[in-house]
């Protein structure tokens, strides 16, 4: 073969006109993503939350409650962190990206009611509320004071003790469940750290979803007898029940106010 012919470039036809794409190297592409430079374009502010704290992400229903979960207080990057002596207080302040120490991850453990969930410390205890309304993990079991209900209301969180007191924090710093009212102080967010699970459609009841008179209509006509062929509801107002359900009572007060009417196979 001529020496002309070795010096030729064998290569892809190009056309008059053809405009010619620049190809990325993969490898140019790792280094962008590594330093950053290609930012948190295209991610969702839930996506960035969940960076910003580590990998926990923010639950947002008592389903989504499982394995090892920190209770963040307020919006600062701070948690509810165990002590050795059974109290719980303030943690230190996080730094962006970093997740709870392991002082401040509890575990869940599922009880007999959806709605109610159990915690336990790292110290290997069971979290309650003692007599003086503070949070504190001593208990060898669990009994209705190791019982604590996730409240999510409004894309807010707050969590209520077994003395119907929401958790918050008091003067000294330490963690309490003394308040009736879940207020701005009250407010928490319950991070999570193992794969999100889905709602199977299972943890509420078809009866209890939509508004609370939709709930109410739904439980008259299930237990109702229609004796004369007329559905008789209860006409004052529903307040009690909107409290009712914060405290996981719905069943309870939906009964007591068919009860009133007496038109109920369950109410005597």
């Amino acid at each position: 073969m001529s020496s002309e012919y070795q010096q030729v470039k064998v290569g892809k036809l190009k056309l008059k006109g053809e405009k010619t794409k620049k190809r990325k190297s993969k490898k140019r592409k790792q280094e962008d993503d590594c330093d950053g430079s290609s930012g948190s374009a295209g991610l969702s502010a839930e996506q960035q939350d969940t960076i910003a704290h580590g990998g926990w992400w923010k639950s947002e229903a008592v389903h989504e409650i499982r394995g090892d979960i920190a209770i963040q207080l307020g919006s600062t990057p701070v948690y509810i962190t165990a002590l050795d002596n059974g109290c719980f207080t303030i943690g230190p302040p996080h730094n962006e990206g970093e997740g709870p120490h392991p002082e401040e991850i509890l575990t869940t453990i599922p009880t007999g009611d959806s709605r109610k969930l159990a915690f336990k410390s790292g110290y290997g205890k069971y979290v309650s509320v003692d007599n003086k309304g503070r949070m504190v993990a001593r208990a060898e079991a669990i009994g209705p004071r190791e019982m604590w209900t996730p409240v999510f209301q409004d894309g807010q969180t707050a969590l209520l003790s077994a003395t119907d007191c929401f958790v918050g924090v008091d003067d000294a710093d330490d963690i309490v469940a003394t308040s009736a009212k879940a207020g701005t102080d009250e407010m928490i967010t319950i991070r999570c750290k193992c794969a999100r699970a889905k709602d199977d459609g299972k943890e509420v009841p078809s009866e209890e979803k939509g508004s609370l008179k939709d709930v109410e209509l739904n439980y008259v006509k299930k237990f109702q007898k229609f004796q004369d062929k007329r559905i008789l509801m209860n006409s004052e107002g529903r307040f009690e029940l909107k409290d009712a359900r914060d405290k996981g009572k719905l069943h309870e007060a939906l009964l007591d106010r068919r009860s009133k009417m007496k038109a109920d196979r369950y109410c005597k």
